[in-house]
């Protein structure tokens, strides 16, 4: 067996884990998916909604945690 299964497992775990408290949470953080320069574009039976901005600042946590972690 390879060793680093395990450690992919473990890490796996805890993005859903993360994803999971994301998911419960997200709607009591008001800020979240409303920052400036996400686009929302609504018509009259039509809504298109993408969160550029927090996508870019969930990247950027996420890149941070993943590095400190490699170190």
């Amino acid at each position: 067996m390879n060793p680093n299964i395990g450690k992919i497992l473990i890490f796996a775990g805890i993005v859903i884990v993360g994803v999971g408290i994301l998911l419960i949470l997200g709607p009591k953080i008001p800020w979240l998916g409303r920052l400036p320069g996400d686009i929302i574009i609504e018509k009259k039976n039509f809504k298109f909604y993408f969160p550029i901005t927090t996508s870019i600042i969930i990247s950027v946590i996420l890149s941070l945690i993943l590095y400190l972690l490699r170190k």
